[in-house]
C-alpha cells in the first residue's frame, strides 16, 4: 500500500514538473528539506510529497517570483522595528499572501497537511 501511494506521488511529481519554471537545484533541495522538517512523517514518503510541492509551485510561478514572494513571507518572522516595518508594508503583505496561497494549493494537491 505504501509503495502504491509513494508511486502515485512520484508520478504526480513527475507530471507536475513538466512545463515548470527552472529553479536551481539547491533551492529545490532546501525547500524539500524545510518541508520535511515542518511536516514530519515517513522519510521516503515526505521526500516525494515535499518534492511534489516545490514542483507545483515552480509550475505556477517563475523563480524570480518565488524568491520575492517566499522572502516576503519569511520576513514576517523578523522581530523588532525592522520586522514591524516589513509587516506594515502593503506590498510585502500582498507578496507574502501570494506565496502562502501558492504553497497552500501545492500542499493540498500533494497531500501535505
Amino acid at each position: 500500500m505504501k509503495a502504491a501511494i509513494a508511486g502515485g506521488i512520484f508520478l504526480t511529481a513527475l507530471a507536475s514538473s513538466a512545463g515548470a519554471h527552472e529553479y536551481p537545484t539547491i533551492d529545490r533541495v532546501e525547500y524539500v528539506r524545510v518541508c520535511m522538517r515542518d511536516n514530519p512523517g515517513p522519510t521516503h514518503e515526505m521526500v516525494y510529497k515535499c518534492s511534489c510541492v516545490i514542483d507545483a509551485i515552480a509550475k505556477d510561478m517563475s523563480y524570480e517570483d518565488y524568491v520575492d514572494t517566499s522572502t516576503a513571507a519569511n520576513a514576517f518572522t523578523i522581530g523588532g522595528q525592522i520586522g514591524e516595518s516589513v509587516r506594515d508594508s502593503e506590498t510585502i503583505k500582498k507578496m507574502a499572501a501570494r506565496f502562502r496561497e501558492a504553497q497552500a494549493n501545492a500542499k493540498k494537491a500533494c497531500f501535505v497537511r
